[in-house]
């Protein structure tokens, strides 16, 4: 993390603050404003009521996406490059969990190391004090501070599969948090497979490597190792080293690891939270976190960030998701041309799919096989078009969509799981979701009338045009 910050310093993507700013909702505010209008990342050297400096707006532009994790079209390519082989066959993903044998790609899995910068200051017992790291405040109406950018590790206990995912962590006192993991999530599966009473160590990195934020954001199948596909995006592995107080491996690089544990059937009311939609989520009651060790680098940074009305920081992972996985999507559906999850959609509440249509019916085919994919399945709208049209031209798009449909023929409604954080829903985690075919109709599907081509002009006076643009005189 201080080397991508040193980075972007160089290329004046940094920006430092010198005077003391406050955690409580003046970072948040300075944050926004910044991401807002692609502004530079930003440094505060002095955090009241902490001796840690801040680092926020990491990922805050799509530049910056590239600084931190590869180009995501790159890496799309390379992919779909993995996809070619005979390792397609079992999936890419079980291509990836069995590296060592694939490629010549063992490079990429984690290497253990003995000693690590994570583990420079260890802290215990009465020395453990969350109070002390620059936790943010971020809103108003928030239930209280709380951890934006964790990286939370945990272990199957029966498989021992190990998992990195980014929940939310309110911190209620100077030893305990929240750990806001959704129903869906593989954390909340890990704990649910315990026994009432029993603890699960839990192991929690704030400040690794930017790849390796990105990928506790990715969403890979349940069996995939996130460090493994974090070094496939870095082309090497990530470090990692056992933790002090327990047998999880983490992050050996972060700035700050946070180790302790979870009791199954212990909750606590967490929240409400402004959250990634532009809303707050409400209050609900989730596991509590015991903090027992602290470790940390000699002078770390913490790194944080803000979620809120789009666009925010997330909203660049969320595209670079988008660009990364199109090629798994298209292994399972190879009719699909492209992907856009606009952004004001929050990622779960509209995609505009194109496809190459060949038969009556395709566009609801597609539709559906999308709510049957993983977390696609939380998709409010989908629009499906012909191949055709750019889904990143959103008012192409809604060109297309507003003179195509027929309101009867044309829209599916249907019901099924929702996003957690879907507040219009009638029921907490199920709804109803609607599929629009923007396609050209054909006869089978009821258009008993001839679809009119589009306007569309001559491709040899558009080059006689551009050709004597200058001699126009423009």
């Amino acid at each position: 993390m201080g080397e991508y910050l040193s980075f972007l310093e160089k290329k004046n993507e940094l920006k430092r603050i010198k005077v003391e700013v406050d955690r409580y909702l003046e970072i948040t505010e300075i944050a926004d404003r910044f991401v807002k209008v692609g502004g530079p990342a930003l440094y505060f050297e002095r955090v009241k009521n902490s001796n840690f400096p801040l680092a926020i707006n990491i990922f805050g532009t799509w530049d910056r996406v590239i600084s931190a994790i590869g180009n995501p079209e790159d890496i799309a390519k390379r992919i779909e490059e993995l996809l070619k082989f005979p390792t397609k066959k079992v999936g890419f993903w079980d291509a990836l969990k069995s590296l060592p044998d694939v490629l010549g790609l063992i490079n990429i899995k984690p290497k253990i190391v003995n000693k690590a910068p994570c583990q420079e200051v260890i802290l215990k017992g009465d020395e453990v004090n969350l109070g002390d790291l620059p936790i943010l405040h971020c809103w108003p109406l928030d239930g209280g501070p709380f951890i934006t950018l964790p990286l939370v590790i945990t272990q199957d206990p029966i498989t021992k599969e190990r998992n990195l995912g980014m929940y939310r962590m309110q911190v209620f006192d100077k030893n305990t948090t929240g750990m806001h993991w959704h129903h869906h999530k593989d954390g909340a599966r890990h704990y649910s497979k315990l026994n009432p009473g029993e603890k699960m160590p839990i192991a929690v990195a704030i400040g690794a490597d930017p790849a390796t934020i990105y990928a506790a954001t990715a969403p890979l199948p349940p069996n995939v190792d996130e460090f493994v596909f974090a070094g496939f995006l870095r082309g090497s592995g990530v470090e990692m080293v056992k933790a002090v107080t327990s047998d999880l491996l983490v992050p050996a690089q972060a700035e700050f690891v946070l180790e302790g544990y979870v009791v199954k059937g212990e909750l606590r009311r967490e929240g409400p939270f402004g959250d990634h939609t532009g809303f707050y989520s409400l209050e609900d009651d989730f596991p509590v976190f015991h903090v027992d060790c602290i470790t940390h680098r000699k002078n770390p940074i913490y790194v944080a960030t803000i979620v809120g009305r789009p666009p925010m920081e997330d909203a660049y992972l969320g595209k670079a998701t988008e660009r990364i996985f199109l090629p798994m999507l298209k292994m399972t559906l190879p009719e699909i041309v492209d992907i856009n999850l606009p952004i004001e959609g929050v990622f779960h509440n509209l995609a505009v799919v194109s496809i190459k249509k060949q038969y009556p019916g395709h566009a609801r085919k597609v539709m559906h096989a999308l709510w049957g994919l993983g977390q696609m399945s939380f998709t409010k709208f989908i629009i499906v078009v012909d191949e055709d049209v750019n889904v990143h031209d959103m008012s192409f798009v809604r060109w297309k969509a507003l003179n195509n449909v027929d309101p009867e023929r044309d829209i599916e409604i249907v019901k099924g799981p929702v996003d957690v954080l879907d507040h219009a829903a009638p029921y907490p985690r199920f709804g109803s979701k609607m599929g629009i075919d923007a396609t050209r109709k054909m006869k089978e599907e009821g258009l008993v009338r001839e679809f009119p081509p589009d306007i569309v002009m001559d491709k040899k006076i558009k080059d006689l045009v551009s050709k004597r643009w200058k001699e126009y005189g423009f």
